[in-house]
């Protein structure tokens, strides 16, 4: 039984607080190229999120450091009242980024909690929310190993495992904590139109933790169910309502509706339910430029004569969800009431990452 399962470089590596500015890995090209794009402020931020140079968690991370980039500028621009505006605005900016995922949301949220104190006595904000900020992702990373540990135990051995887009740290460490305890799965990506998330990130990611990957385009995985070549299927969820729906990538519920169909479990990951999401009409999907859809790599792909549609994300209903996997457990779709009486997860313990499992050089 290995215990020594590499942290894929893509997520180890994504975002870089630098004394002058925010350095975002560009995902839209990884692993092909390894090119950064420099932040100098937060509208550079922003505009890097709403561009998809990174995705999934990606945007919790430097959103974070958007807001210390905001606090450095506030710093030096004058009084306390002027400076609890611009947080202010530059927390408004960034959650207006990408509304569906609500990672923003909750960074800027504990980056501006930790600013009140500087902002009261008239102290420099940027030691605070640099402080508040690198929790924010410590965090995020050590709750992202809980749920890969429950998540994992309801994998068997020798699993062929379906999953959809780039889930990121949620389904690496659900895969590392399976291979952990000695389970052999085969991994079975989907290319993950238009971006290819799944092809490029999720693929390269697992390969580099020593998984046996396969990369399948997005309209295979319901044939391939049909004949049992696929046991289990999981993905992150962007936002999971409290009445049990899962809202994810653009493609997750025609997968859903297909793994119900040939009895394949499907289990969705996240490290909470969303509070302040009752059901799935609360939560704003986002949508996206339809020509998107149209070019792949920057080549046009589709008819000059046609336009395209992009809805970024669906909404799977609970009837075709087997569990949903947090940080605090297991819970079924109807019963997430239950996510917010159970104990907390001791992140000191030793099923949080260790140094050099996460993203720890970002700041």
């Amino acid at each position: 039984m290995s215990t020594d399962v590499p942290t894929p470089s893509l997520i180890r590596d994504s975002v870089l607080v630098e004394p002058d500015s925010v350095r975002i890995l560009d995902r839209r090209s990884f692993p092909f190229t390894r090119a950064w794009v420099t932040c100098r402020t937060v509208e550079d931020v922003a505009v890097a999120i709403e561009q998809m140079v990174t995705q999934s968690s990606g945007p919790l991370f430097a959103a974070a450091g958007g807001m210390v980039l905001a606090a450095r500028a506030a710093d030096s621009s004058g009084p306390s009242a002027d400076r609890r505006e611009a947080l202010a605005a530059a927390a408004a900016r960034l959650r207006a980024t990408r509304p569906t995922n609500n990672g923003i949301r909750e960074a800027v949220t504990a980056v501006l909690q930790a600013a009140e104190a500087p902002l009261g006595s008239g102290e420099a904000l940027t030691p605070a929310v640099e402080t508040a900020a690198r929790a924010v992702g410590d965090r995020y990373l050590q709750r992202s190993r809980l749920l890969g540990a429950h998540a994992a135990e309801l994998l068997r051995d020798g699993d062929t495992v379906l999953t959809h887009c780039w889930g990121e740290s949620y389904v690496t460490e659900t895969v590392a904590a399976a291979m952990r305890a000695g389970k052999r799965l085969s991994m079975i990506c989907t290319e993950t139109r238009p971006y290819l998330q799944g092809a490029r990130l999720t693929a390269e990611s697992l390969a580099e933790m020593g998984a046996e990957v396969s990369v399948v385009t997005d309209g295979m995985p319901a044939h391939l169910m049909s004949r049992g070549d696929i046991s289990a299927m999981i993905t992150a969820a962007d936002r999971v309502t409290m009445d049990g729906h899962v809202v994810n990538k653009i493609g997750t519920l025609q997968l859903a509706i297909a793994a119900h169909a040939f009895d394949v479990p499907y289990i969705a990951l996240v490290q909470a339910p969303d509070e302040q999401a009752p059901d799935a009409a609360s939560v704003p999907l986002e949508d996206r430029d339809g020509s998107e859809v149209l070019h792949l790599g920057g080549q046009r792909t589709a008819s000059e004569r046609v336009s395209g549609i992009y809805p970024a994300f669906d909404v799977t209903p609970p009837r075709y969800i087997r569990a949903i996997a947090t940080d605090r457990g297991r819970f079924a779709p109807n019963d997430l009431a239950s996510y917010h009486s159970a104990a907390q997860p001791d992140l000191a313990a030793g099923t949080a990452p260790t140094q050099d499992a996460g993203v720890r050089s970002w700041m």
